[in-house]
């Protein structure tokens, strides 16, 4: 088949990329989404991505960097490719985007479908303190993660102290694994398995105020807002919060008695055992 990439770093092209290869699937053009909506600014950051996918894109494949909807769809049809493989792209694609391909898309997401439908469904999976991920790999249609599902796994462990590189390198893993199996079946037709919308949840953005701490809640569910908020900031930050007459940023916090600063939350005590000043 000729296949269109989809992704949102270097790295998820090149595990696309060498799953094709080895099936004997031929990708024709890489898609990147340098803003977060269509039309918007460009994201802080995109240009260093867009270099780092420059660098290591294959010899002849066109990489797409579209600014609006507009075109998207004609640009896609001119490829006369069979299938879109997905993995990471923030925008809500058009129908006739979706069928400018002869077979349509496909889409890599980091939950078991219907669990978590949206962008960040490992966010949503950390702070519910949930103890694994899976990766479904579904048809893409006209609502959000909403497509019959071509083959899915779950097993990814969320450690208490969840590290993006093991999570996201696991993760590609499972691509490795699952996507040569999702392809077969997108090319003989499988319409994939239904979703049942009743056990739907949707993994949208954070709440402004999930960037602040209060006390008055559980002390699970404020080590579980620390531990999705650091690995949203990829390992690097966390939630702010007042302790002891000043403001903090708090990076990592443990359930058991640990060295650090113990603070009463409405069921018990949780300690605050890295912080930084806001």
């Amino acid at each position: 088949m000729r296949v269109i990439l989809v992704s949102y770093s270097a790295q998820g092209f090149a595990v696309l990329q060498a799953v094709c290869e080895r099936a004997g699937h031929t990708p024709v053009a890489y898609l990147h989404a340098r803003s977060l909506r269509p039309g918007g600014p460009t994201r802080p950051g995109a240009g260093q991505v867009i270099g780092e996918i420059t660098d290591r894109i294959p010899q002849g494949v066109d990489l797409l960097l579209p600014g609006s909807k507009k075109v998207l769809a004609k640009t896609l049809h001119g490829y006369d490719a069979d299938l879109m493989i997905c993995y990471g792209f923030p925008w809500k694609f058009p129908p006739s985007a979706l069928r400018a391909t002869s077979l349509g898309a496909i889409n890599v997401h980091t939950s078991m479908l219907p669990k978590y439908r949206g962008p960040i469904p490992v966010n949503w999976a950390i702070r519910n303190g949930d103890p694994d991920i899976g990766v479904s790999i579904h048809w893409m249609d006209e609502g959000f993660d909403s497509g019959g599902i071509l083959i899915q796994e779950s097993g990814i462990a969320l450690d208490d102290d969840v590290q993006p590189a093991r999570i996201w390198g696991a993760v590609d893993g499972f691509i490795s694994r699952l996507l040569p199996t999702a392809l077969e079946r997108a090319a003989d037709g499988f319409p994939g398995t239904a979703q049942c919308a009743a056990h739907a949840s949707y993994a949208g953005w954070m709440e402004p105020g999930f960037s602040r701490i209060d006390w008055g809640h559980t002390r699970s569910r404020i080590h579980h807002q620390v531990r999705a908020t650091r690995f949203g900031s990829s390992g690097t930050s966390g939630p702010t919060a007042l302790v002891a007459d000043r403001w903090v940023r708090v990076v990592r916090t443990s359930l058991e008695p640990a060295d650090g600063v113990t603070v009463s939350c409405a069921d018990g005590p949780l300690w605050i055992v890295e912080s930084m000043p806001v």
